[in-house]
C-alpha cells in the first residue's frame, strides 16, 4: 500500500506543466503506480480543461457547423486528381526513407541486484549512464539535462544503508522496488518522499531497494567517520 504521496500543490503544478522536467518525470512515475494520485490528476486535468475551454463550448458548437458548411463548399469547388494524390504520397514516403534520425531507444526494464525491475513509462526513453558502485550502494545517472537538478536510479543492496545525512537542497525519492526505513517511517514501492535541509535521516533496507531520485544539491553527512565522505556526497545522490 502506498502511504506517501505528492502534495496537492505538487500535483496541481504537475498538471499545469510548471514543474522542472526531472521532477515531472518522478511525479508521473508515481502517478503511474498510485491509483489515488492518478484519480487526483484526472480531476485536476478535467478542471483545467473546463477552466480553459468551458466558456467556449457554445461557440465551438457554432464553429463546427461553420466548418462543415465551408468543407462542403470547398469540396464542390476543388476536384482532387488521383494521380496528384499518388504523387503526394510518393513524396512523403521518399522523405521518410531519407530521414536517418533515430528515435530514442525504449527500455522497459533494467537488471540490478540480480532482479529485473520494470521501469515506469516516463523513464523508458531516457538513457541510463553506467552504474557506479561503492559497497552496498550503486547509482546510475539518467541523461536528462535539467539545470542543477540531478536524476538517478539508486540501488541499495540487502542489508545496506546510507549514512545519516541531511540535504543542502531538496531530495525527492520514489521507491520503485523493495523497501527501506528511516527515523521517519517505513517506505515501500510507490511511496513518494520529498525532503530538504529540515530533515536528517539514515535509510536502512533489509530486503534491498531501488529508488528513483531527484536532488538539487549534494547530501551532507552528519555523524561519525561518514562526515569524511562529504566531499563526494554527490556520488550518492
Amino acid at each position: 500500500m502506498i502511504n506517501h504521496h505528492p502534495t496537492s500543490d505538487v500535483l496541481a503544478q504537475f498538471v499545469a506543466g510548471n514543474l522542472p522536467a526531472s521532477v515531472s518525470v518522478l511525479v508521473s512515475s508515481h502517478v503511474e503506480l498510485c491509483a489515488e494520485c492518478a484519480r487526483s490528476v484526472q480531476r485536476l486535468t478535467q478542471q483545467a480543461a473546463i477552466d480553459a475551454f468551458g466558456e467556449l463550448a457554445d461557440e465551438t458548437a457554432g464553429d463546427e457547423l461553420l466548418v462543415t458548411d465551408m468543407t462542403s463548399e470547398l469540396a464542390g469547388e476543388f476536384e482532387f486528381e488521383l494521380e496528384d494524390f499518388d504523387e503526394c504520397i510518393a513524396a512523403i514516403t521518399a522523405e521518410e526513407a531519407d530521414d536517418k534520425r533515430q528515435l530514442p531507444q525504449t527500455v522497459t526494464e533494467i537488471a540490478v541486484g540480480g532482479e529485473r525491475i520494470a521501469l515506469p513509462t516516463a523513464l523508458r526513453s531516457i538513457p541510463l549512464r553506467e552504474w557506479q558502485g561503492m559497497g552496498k550502494l550503486s547509482r546510475s545517472r539518467l541523461a536528462l539535462d535539467d539545470g542543477d537538478l540531478r536524476m538517478s536510479l539508486l540501488h541499495i543492496d540487502k542489508g545496506g544503508s546510507v549514512p545519516c545525512h541531511t540535504h543542502k537542497g531538496f531530495e525527492i525519492t520514489l521507491l520503485l522496488q523493495g523497501s527501506f526505513t528511516d527515523e521517519m517511517g517505513e517506505y515501500r514501492k510507490g511511496d513518494f518522499i520529498w525532503l530538504d535541509g529540515q530533515h536528517t535521516h539514515q535509510p536502512v533496507t533489509e530486503e534491498g531497494c531501488v529508488c528513483l531520485t531527484v536532488s538539487s544539491d549534494a547530501i551532507h553527512f552528519t555523524q561519525g567517520m561518514s562526515q569524511l565522505l562529504n566531499p563526494i556526497g554527490r556520488f550518492i545522490y
